[in-house]
């Protein structure tokens, strides 16, 4: 027993130098085709002896594996930019992770922002305000201040360690977890970034106080259980729904096995995948006690589905606008629910695009 405790401290230790030994790999191409797999060389104003300061601060503070990268591989967390803001997750956080070494490094990317924040800084701002990352078109909200109590919440994760350390061109604070809920099995690189954004801005506020939706749960759902082009989508034209819904508390979604144009951000998409929702839950028991011909509102204004018929066999199919519904109620809270149907429903001003 005594030998067996004498070596406690080894575990944390080991796995520090693992991950550190990891992102040291980062650094090289990953994948050929990965878009700006080149990072920009860290801004000439940070030093060794900046970023070792900053490090030893986290190390005190109880972030060693933040700590460690900093230090060994400063390109997961600075670029060209002259001005940082590096959240720190803390280490029990980050030490049950098994993401791929592209998501990580988006993840550590999500966590800086290119300008100096202190916490004075961050507590001026109002809730709902956005701030930019090095991710790309991925930014953070501020979705909680209290001067009182001198908190701040970012994407709902506490701000628990505010100014671990201020120095030069470096702000770095603490965080109780990740700003991003993970769930990267389903997802290609080429496909999805996977890190979920908040909606943030002047607007941002209303729409989060009253859509009650659980959007990130119901995407994980379809992500990870095999539909993804349409997670993808929804995704993709979330925060148009959000905005032009903001009353919205409950949610009936047809998911079909595969979206073509989960992957181009367009009108025409949002209008596929809104057609696709209905803006109430409606089990199947409640769908198939509607008449034949019945009219279904869905959040396409202009345009309702209709209940169409009914295959008899051994066990009666549900059939709305021509499509079956294959595995009704799959996934449901009272919030919301899920059927599967066969295929995507048509617009008619896209009859063949499916």
């Amino acid at each position: 027993m005594g030998r067996s405790c004498s070596h406690w401290w080894h575990a944390p230790v080991y796995f520090t130098i693992s991950i550190a030994l990891a992102f040291i790999a980062i650094s090289t191409p990953l994948h050929s085709n990965l878009k700006n797999a080149a990072s920009p060389p860290p801004s000439n104003s940070i030093t060794h002896h900046l970023l070792s300061n900053a490090s030893r601060a986290l190390r005190r503070s109880g972030f060693t594996v933040i700590a460690t990268l900093l230090q060994v591989s400063p390109e997961l967390f600075l670029s060209s930019h002259e001005y940082f803001t590096i959240f720190a997750i803390k280490d029990s956080a980050i030490s049950n992770f098994s993401l791929p070494p592209w998501l990580m490094k988006h993840l550590f990317h999500y966590h800086t922002s290119p300008s100096k924040l202190s916490m004075h800084d961050l507590l001026e701002k109002p809730s709902g305000s956005c701030l930019s990352t090095l991710l790309q078109h991925k930014k953070l909200s501020i979705t909680k201040t209290d001067a009182t109590q001198r908190s701040v919440e970012i994407n709902h994760v506490l701000v628990s360690h505010p100014d671990v350390f201020l120095g030069g061109p470096i702000s770095v604070h603490g965080v109780l977890g990740p700003f991003s809920p993970l769930n990267p099995q389903d997802f290609q690189e080429s496909q999805w970034g996977s890190i979920q954004t908040p909606i943030c801005g002047s607007n941002s506020s209303v729409v989060e106080s009253r859509n009650l939706v659980e959007w990130p749960k119901i995407i994980r759902m379809l992500s990870s259980n095999g539909f993804v082009s349409f997670a993808v989508g929804l995704h993709t034209v979330l925060g148009g729904v959000a905005q032009d819904f903001t009353s919205l508390s409950s949610v009936t979604i047809f998911a079909p096995p595969d979206l073509a144009l989960s992957a181009s951000p367009s009108p025409l998409l949002d209008r596929i995948v809104r057609f696709h929702i209905l803006p109430r839950r409606l089990s199947y028991i409640e769908l198939a006690s509607l008449p034949q011909k019945a009219k279904i509102g869905t959040l396409l204004p202009d345009r309702d589905l209709e209940v169409t018929g009914r295959v008899k066999n051994s066990s009666q199919v549900l059939v709305i606008n021509g499509v079956d519904i294959v595995a009704p109620d799959v996934f449901s809270s009272k919030k919301f629910i899920i059927h599967v149907i066969s295929r995507a429903f048509k617009l008619a001003e896209l009859p063949n695009a499916f």
